[in-house]
């Protein structure tokens, strides 16, 4: 499992490596805000669409060699990135990432259903989460350092690491999907085993995560602006912000989730999740300076680190031949909450900024409605 979890750390770290180099980038390129909003679209826009059918060709040819086609093309454009010469040549490197890295993260979940028992699956989904959550802290921190020697260096940094992780997923990383897993061939496009794909519990589950995600991204997007607005924290207090809630991520995804799962049920845990998300939402609005903020947050990711490694190794159960399918739906409904919760959050911002909290506390409390209902998936 080291190299699935290098791979997920690649493309966690390969996105937030170059934030820090991206507006200055842009600016040499002579784009502005407008053309970064279009770059960040057709990211999420790109792994929305892509994802479904990578996950469905895991199904057909196995997971390692659609790691591998994620990881190799995750690595050129990056490359393409650092020898970009105008805008254009940006948006389509960005396009070509997000393509790629859906299918990265589709069959790498995907991987983990098909070669971890269901009592372990919690925890290895937690250990991929916190995979990410290291990349997404320390990326910057590298980036930053990077760009101060050449602006295009953190990219072709990326490029090398993604390739690293390229050779190691194909040299050491075995294929977990037996030919007896592989769905049959008259069943891979037919709407029988689509209904069977998304059934009951499936669906259920989706729109879990769809609520979970919405809440999280809809949080990150909009955070930051909103302690600067209500605190006036300077940038460094910021940094602090989101690496203190990086860090319980990352300490919580990869030992508190697997605890937690050995003696909690699915249902339990996702639900005590999202009703203590909805009150830490609302506790944000009642924060008060620095310190206050950073427990609330801290609390927040806390409830996030529980109940998205749950949801996703609940999904993985629901059924054997069609797993990359339903990871790579579960992967296109990640994206669609990135694009939709932090476009909501921020006209909500508009009108009042404490508003996007109470929003987002109100649909973590419809979701705590649906898991209440919720009827957990069969063993299979």
């Amino acid at each position: 499992m080291f190299a699935l979890n290098l791979a997920t750390f690649v493309v966690s770290l390969g996105y937030s490596l170059v934030i820090p180099a991206m507006p200055f980038y842009m600016e040499t390129l002579g784009a502005g805000g407008r053309e970064l909003g279009w770059l960040t679209a057709v990211y999420a826009l790109a792994q929305t669409v892509c994802a479904p059918f990578w996950g469905a060709l895991s199904d057909r040819i196995g997971r390692k060699p659609v790691v591998s086609i994620g990881m190799f093309g995750y690595a050129v454009s990056l490359f393409l990135f650092g020898m970009a010469s105008s805008f254009w040549t940006l948006f389509i490197a960005r396009s070509l990432s997000g393509i790629l890295s859906s299918a990265t993260a589709a069959a790498s979940m995907a991987y983990i259903g098909d070669s971890v028992s269901e009592a372990d699956r919690s925890r290895n989904m937690g250990r991929i989460g916190a995979a990410m959550s290291i990349g997404t802290v320390i990326g910057p921190v590298i980036g930053g350092a990077l760009s101060g020697y050449s602006l295009a260096l953190p990219f072709f940094v990326g490029a090398g690491i993604a390739f690293i992780a390229f050779i190691l997923i194909l040299t050491v990383l075995p294929e977990s999907l037996t030919k007896t897993q592989k769905p049959e061939k008259g069943k891979r496009s037919s709407l029988p085993f689509l209904r069977e794909a998304l059934g009951r519990h499936a669906q259920t589950v989706l729109i879990l995560i769809f609520i979970a995600s919405f809440c999280q991204t809809g949080l990150q997007g909009i955070t930051g602006l909103y302690v600067v607005d209500k605190f006036s924290l300077n940038s460094t207090q910021v940094g602090i912000v989101w690496m203190a809630l990086a860090a319980v991520l990352v300490v919580a995804q990869g030992v508190l989730v697997g605890y937690l799962a050995d003696r909690v049920s699915e249902k339990t845990l996702v639900g005590t999740g999202l009703i203590s998300g909805a009150v830490c939402l609302l506790a944000i609005t009642l924060t008060r300076g620095f310190v206050s903020v950073i427990v609330v947050l801290c609390l927040f990711a806390l409830t996030v680190a529980v109940t998205v490694p749950t949801l996703n190794a609940s999904l993985s159960k629901v059924a054997d031949e069609n797993k990359g399918t339903l990871m790579g739906i579960a992967s296109t409904v990640r994206s669609l909450s990135k694009v939709v919760g932090p476009l909501l959050f921020g006209y909500l911002y508009e009108v009042n900024i404490e508003l996007p909290y109470m929003g987002g506390a109100i649909v973590a409390l419809l979701g705590v409605v649906i898991c209440i209902a919720w009827e957990e998936p069969k063993e299979t």
